[in-house]
């Protein structure tokens, strides 16, 4: 569907011709605009209620730019994950409004504001170690639309500091819980709160971590019956789900 195809649906609906209803069926299964290397979903968003979003690391620089600086022509917001600050220098070159999240890695535009999520979505991370992971969480649930409270440096290794933040836990409507080495705390969470529980496997630790293995194990392992996993070092993956979740 064209933009002279959509046009003329919506002097359908404003003739009474055509139902909002059916119009907005239509709309959610319009094609993706073909760039040649790259083909942009600019209706996932009102499809599965999550946007297109750009996954740097693979990408070149110019084909993340081209991508970044299409996507914001289109009007939306824009997030690209996993972006080298040689990634984000291209991007701002195309884009001069993009702005960098160092710890997070992500290249982010807002033009308008996204449909707000009903509660909080709480960040929790072990260690500090696992704040790049943590942030891209961060990140991505703010770009989505929600409030976002991080809780950093929490881990099972001074287990105090994490009961020192109880109302904090005990307050969002769903939590992500990002932890490496043998990736207890989602487990600890859950069994404190009466929200679901998103645990991320994060990449930290010594050799027999194996590279998040062990943790991803663990959390999949779980006692807490309010605990689900995403793999290793998907913060992203994580916020999707609880924006998700705090939509509803």
């Amino acid at each position: 569907m064209d933009p002279g195809q959509i046009e003329a649906l919506l002097n359908e609906v404003r003739e009474g011709k055509t139902g909002v209803d059916e119009a907005l069926t239509r709309l959610r299964h319009l094609p993706f605009e073909d760039m040649g290397f790259a083909k942009l979903d600019h209706h996932r968003a009102l499809r599965t209620g999550n946007p297109e979003v750009i996954f740097a690391e693979g990408k070149t620089t110019a084909q993340v730019a081209a991508i970044f600086k299409r996507m914001a022509e289109a009007g939306g917001n824009v997030l690209a994950t996993r972006a080298s600050k040689a990634v984000y220098e291209a991007v701002v070159r195309a884009e001069p409004r993009a702005e960098y999240h160092e710890i997070a890695r992500a290249v982010t535009l807002t033009q308008t504001p996204a449909p707000a999520g009903k509660g909080t979505i709480g960040v929790v991370c072990a260690g500090t170690s696992d704040l790049p992971v943590a942030e891209e969480a961060v990140v991505t649930a703010q770009m989505m639309g929600n409030t976002v409270e991080l809780v950093a440096d929490v881990g099972v290794a001074g287990i105090h500091r994490l009961l020192a933040q109880q109302n904090t836990l005990k307050q969002a409507r769903v939590l992500i819980v990002c932890a490496g080495m043998e990736g207890a705390l989602p487990t600890v969470v859950g069994g404190l709160v009466n929200a679901p529980v998103i645990g991320v496997p994060t990449s930290v630790g010594y050799g027999a971590s194996l590279g998040g293995i062990a943790a991803l194990l663990g959390m999949l392992n779980t006692c807490s019956p309010n605990v689900s996993v995403v793999n290793i070092d998907n913060g992203f993956g994580a916020a999707c789900i609880a924006s998700l979740i705090n939509h509803l």
